[in-house]
């Protein structure tokens, strides 16, 4: 039983591809009656011709993927591709240890902590480099007294 006219008219009618169109099987001899669109079309109103599903990809692997990712699994060495700078720049790496520093010197100043010379020295040290963290920081200003007393 040949078809495929009756396939390509209900895939036109249906806006899908020919391989997407379902026909009954217990009523082929009437789809095999069908010959013009105006046929086709009342059998797509009865439900003898439809329109199969489209066939996606699942995200929920990837999704579980990503759950596991965010608690800190599947990334140990044999999962990295880049280098440690292709992974997190130079730069975000770099705003990402300055930001925090620069906040915490704010604050220090604002509450009297330290004076306005020892905020700008330490302001100019964090541009430098010369502290990898906030507690690292603390630890420097601790260190050298640059906490005012009576406070």
């Amino acid at each position: 039983m040949n078809l495929n006219a009756q396939k390509r008219m209900a895939a036109e009618i249906l806006k899908c591809g020919e391989n997407r169109v379902y026909f009954d099987p217990y009523l082929m001899d009437e789809i095999k009656m069908a010959i013009t669109r105006e046929d086709i079309r009342n059998l797509v109103k009865e439900g003898v011709i439809r329109k199969k599903y489209e066939i996606g990809i699942s995200n929920y692997r990837k999704k579980q993927l990503h759950e596991r990712k965010k608690k800190g699994r599947a990334k140990g060495l044999g999962k990295r591709k880049g280098t440690k700078k292709a992974r997190t720049p130079k730069k975000k790496a770099w705003i990402k240890r300055i930001r925090p520093i620069r906040r915490e010197l704010k604050k220090l100043r604002d509450r009297k902590l330290i004076s306005k010379t020892s905020y700008r020295r330490l302001y100019k040290n964090a541009k430098g480099g010369m502290f990898t963290s906030v507690a690292h920081l603390n630890r420097y200003i601790k260190e050298h007294d640059l906490i005012k007393r009576g406070r």
